[in-house]
């Protein structure tokens, strides 16, 4: 240590005062690093005998220790107090703390990822419940850790740079005035069989128009069928629509739709009758009445086939991959929220959606009261709940990405030889 002056013999607080007094413009200072001046403010500290000083007299040390040292008095304040406390002062940096202990492994975010990319990044609490799933319902051991994530969590890991290093025109449907079906809102009282059923245009490319998908889904166990057609006339339009309502396992009571023409027509109107089918449609300014299809649009088909043009002969294909991956996937191992109503003061109905009642809609089916009164003849509910059991939730995944990556080159690879 390094001291410009003869500083030791100040030993007296009246010599100190005089120091102060005589130096206000003279830049003593104590040199070297911070250990050294700690050790030579504790020395003056112990010298004086601080801890018996008066408020006065205290403060004229404090003055003192700022003037040689060159910290500003909170500084010196801080380092008084540990002197007094601790009886010697310390630096106060050193190794930083260590943090929160890591639940999570870089190999429990890489899980997250593929089961990310399997699903094509479902919402935080449905993509929980494939986790849990996983370890609960099929014992895969590798989500053992996962089955516990909880829902903010999730998203955090999905914020992480571990997460982000590896993931990184619709035409408004005509009013019609076409006095076919009630308009109202479906009323299905708990029973299945009430399906809403929408359609998606798969894009224009010179003018030529692309093919189209319907999406059929029940109201109270969104169990959803997607099929496929050419165009939207009678002649393609009605045989897919046969096949999609007999692909449900229950037996179908209702079906509701838009205000659009291929499905406001009297040959969607006689197929329904033959069927024995109540048929209902969207009220004006009454927005919700069709949103469960359409929210599924989005979620599902927009989702996995894009906006790109699609050819119109490609229908037969794709139907076949709706039929063979992505209708079971959707209903066998994909959960969805489902929503638990409640009565509020002013007597408003509040729609909550709890983890509990986020399953699939085979579970959801399953959970009804005396479900085996809803089915078809010939099926039953351990027939669909062995064939989920068939594959694991990400099993059915993967399958469906791979059978979607080899359709889309099929397409691309013919619509090159084409052009």
């Amino acid at each position: 240590m390094v001291i410009e002056m003869n500083e030791v013999k100040h030993v007296t607080l009246t010599q100190v005062r005089q120091f102060l007094a005589g130096t206000a413009d003279v830049g003593f200072r104590v040199q070297g690093e911070n250990a050294q001046r700690y050790r030579w403010i504790s020395a003056v500290l112990g010298r004086f005998g601080y801890r018996g000083l008066n408020r006065a007299e205290r403060g004229v040390i404090l003055r003192y220790l700022q003037r040689m040292t060159g910290y500003s008095r909170q500084q010196v304040t801080r380092l008084v107090h540990q002197y007094v406390h601790t009886g010697g002062l310390r630096p106060g940096y050193g190794k930083p703390r260590a943090g929160f202990a890591a639940r999570y492994t870089p190999e429990d975010v890489e899980l997250l990822v593929e089961v990310d990319t399997l699903h094509n990044t479902l919402s935080g609490p449905a993509t929980v419940v494939v986790l849990r799933r996983a370890w609960q319902v099929y014992g895969d051991p590798r989500f053992e850790r996962l089955a516990g994530l909880s829902v903010s969590h999730l998203y955090n890991l999905r914020k992480g740079p571990r997460y982000q290093a590896r993931r990184r025109h619709f035409t408004k449907t005509r009013p019609t005035t076409i006095p076919i079906g009630v308009r109202r809102a479906p009323q299905p009282q708990g029973r299945p069989g009430f399906i809403r059923i929408d359609t998606v245009h798969q894009g224009d490319q010179d003018g030529i128009k692309g093919l189209y998908h319907i999406n059929a889904v029940d109201c109270v166990t969104q169990w959803q069928i997607v099929a496929s057609c050419q165009r939207i006339s009678e002649a393609f339009l009605l045989p897919v629509l046969n096949e999609l309502l007999a692909g449900f396992p229950f037996v179908i009571r209702g079906v509701h739709s838009d205000n659009g023409s291929e499905y406001v027509n009297r040959d969607v109107a006689r197929l329904l009758e033959k069927l024995r089918v109540e048929f209902t449609r969207s009220r004006p300014r009454h927005s919700n009445d069709n949103a469960l299809a359409e929210t599924k649009n989005g979620a599902i088909v927009r989702k996995l086939m894009g906006y790109s043009h699609i050819p119109q002969h490609f229908a037969a294909q794709v139907n076949t991959f709706y039929r063979e991956h992505l209708n079971p996937y959707v209903n066998l191992h994909r959960p969805s929220f489902f929503a638990q109503e409640t009565l509020d003061a002013k007597g408003r109905i509040r729609r909550t959606y709890p983890p509990e009642l986020i399953m699939t809609p085979l579970d959801r089916f399953a959970a009804l009261s005396n479900p085996e009164q809803h089915l078809n003849p010939g099926v039953t509910l351990s027939q669909l709940q062995d064939r989920a059991k068939e594959m694991t939730d990400n099993e059915a995944a993967g399958r469906l990405n791979l059978a979607r990556t080899e359709l889309f080159q099929v397409i691309q690879r013919r619509s090159r030889l084409s052009a």
